[in-house]
């Protein structure tokens, strides 16, 4: 389906295919007739009817000494209702490494034993570090503050800010002051 896209995509890429698509949700025209209209030559029309016949948005039949080109309704409202899913679009990044930026800024603040060399001040980058100290929790099991300290200690000193930003950003939860902490 992503190749789908592209080509549909590459199809109303430019602006004479745009104002083709435009004309044809008119009326039907020929090469020569957009040529005057849109000031091209007939083969740039051409070249562009091409893209958008690839694309299954125009179709061609002749008329007398001419080939009549029309848009396909039916088509382009089946490619809309299809193409733009949540599901369709998430399927075109399923390649994307989603955890890439994590990784860069993880490589980036980390010793070679996973200590922290510092805390990020920019707020995307603690956020990546947080849900790489957060790993070190296990999910649906509480912690005293005196444990989450412990293991906060194996990443950076200032294990008071770990814990804060921790909790901040939703990753753990405490009950109380000083209560139980556990991993969301």
């Amino acid at each position: 389906m992503s190749e789908e896209l592209v080509t549909f995509f590459k199809a109303l890429a430019d602006s004479n295919r745009l104002k083709i698509v435009g004309l044809l949700a008119e009326k039907s025209y020929s090469v020569e007739e957009f040529a005057e209209l849109l000031k091209l030559k007939p083969s740039t029309v051409s070249h562009h009817l091409a893209r958008l016949t690839e694309a299954g948005l125009v179709q061609a039949h002749s008329e007398s000494y001419y080939n009549v080109y029309q848009l396909d309704q039916n088509v382009l409202q089946e490619k809309a209702r299809t193409m733009f899913t949540q599901d369709e679009l998430s399927n075109v990044a399923a390649e994307v490494d989603a955890n890439a930026y994590d990784k860069k800024v993880i490589k980036e603040y980390t010793r070679r034993d996973g200590s922290l060399k510092t805390l990020p001040s920019k707020r995307k980058k603690l956020e990546a570090i947080l849900r790489y100290v957060v790993q070190a929790f296990e999910v649906g099991k509480r912690y005293s503050e005196k444990q989450v300290n412990e293991i906060l200690a194996s990443y950076h000193d200032d294990t008071a800010t770990l814990r804060r930003e921790l909790v901040g950003f939703g990753l753990m939860r405490r009950e109380g002051g000083g209560g139980e902490y556990w991993r969301v």
